[in-house]
């Protein structure tokens, strides 16, 4: 049962934890035993704990990916340290839940629909996130952290059609659109309405909210390779200090890390045709990648159905 600390242990302090073990284990369940012994091995092991903590540390991940159908699903692993925030947040949020769902089912002849537990963790990470997004009292800014819905104006008022969320593939309903713009961090973009003034010239060096906003809309992510709007940065195509740029939306692209060190480091260029958010992208290979130097559609409207 101690195998993992048995050659770092005085045999005879080994032989009688695994007799103590033996004597605890009888009415315990797999999960509670695995506990005992993580606790023993601890207590045979000191110096043996932190060596496993940066091991566990070093396997932390969360994955997630979108199905065909839009739902969402995450896998992931974290150490103690860091899982005991997730856990107690969730627990808390679940628990409290429970006892408001106990005390309504005691006032109440009427049965309500009843969520799962499972139900209930995963609506309360929902709320974690949506906290986050709507606070505004936050020591680090998150840049692009913005829930963005965008749907037509005729659409809007007639309650029909559909609507997209930056970042995601699935189309959600009207609908459902109007339900998630009323909550704090998420904004939501009506085509065809009114903006705000999105040109700032050389007054600023940093684009504005609405500049980003913006751009998300023309640009729908890095405008490049088309990573999800949360992974991009507003950058000046005729750079601030070198070329004097303006920080306005015909000399903003967004661009994830990784396409813009492609291009500054391997001589593309980009091309702006039009204006506003309805204005086309174009990326221009070197001579070495393409010798006609063909320019090449990108951003939002690459994927633009009806743009074809």
């Amino acid at each position: 049962m101690l195998d993992r600390v048995a050659l770092r242990v005085n045999p005879a302090d080994l032989e009688a934890a695994e007799r103590t073990l033996a004597g605890q284990a009888p009415g315990l369940t797999l999960d509670q035993l695995a506990k005992v012994i993580a606790r023993a091995e601890a207590q045979l092991d000191p110096d043996g704990v932190p060596p496993r903590e940066e091991e566990l540390r070093g396997q932390r991940f969360l994955r997630v990916q979108e199905d065909r159908s839009g739902m969402l699903h995450l896998t992931g692993a974290f150490d103690p340290e860091h899982g005991a925030a997730i856990m107690v947040a969730i627990d808390a949020i679940v628990g409290a839940e429970l006892g408001a769902q106990r005390d309504a089912d005691a006032s109440s002849d009427v049965d309500a629909p009843r969520r799962s537990v499972t139900m209930m963790r995963a609506d309360a990470l929902v709320k974690i996130c949506e906290h986050l997004l709507g606070c505004a009292h936050r020591d680090t800014p998150l840049q692009g952290a913005t829930v963005v819905v965008r749907m037509t104006l005729e659409d809007l008022r007639a309650g029909t059609g559909h609507a997209t969320i930056d970042g995601l593939a699935a189309p959600v309903s009207i609908a459902t659109a109007r339900r998630m713009a009323a909550d704090a961090g998420i904004i939501p973009v009506v085509l065809g309405g009114d903006s705000e003034i999105l040109n700032w010239g050389r007054q600023r060096r940093l684009f504005t909210r609405a500049q980003r906003l913006a751009l998300t809309e023309r640009d729908g992510g890095c405008a490049m390779c088309g990573v999800p709007p949360g992974h991009a940065q507003v950058h000046h195509i005729r750079w601030w200090a070198r070329d004097r740029g303006p920080t306005d939306l015909a000399n903003g692209v967004l661009l994830c890390e990784s396409c813009h060190h492609r291009i500054h480091d391997n001589g593309w260029n980009i091309r702006i045709d039009g204006t506003g958010v309805g204005a086309r992208v174009w990326f221009i290979p070197p001579a070495h990648v393409d010798p006609h130097q063909t320019p090449r559609l990108g951003g939002r409207r690459r994927y633009d159905y009806l743009a074809a």
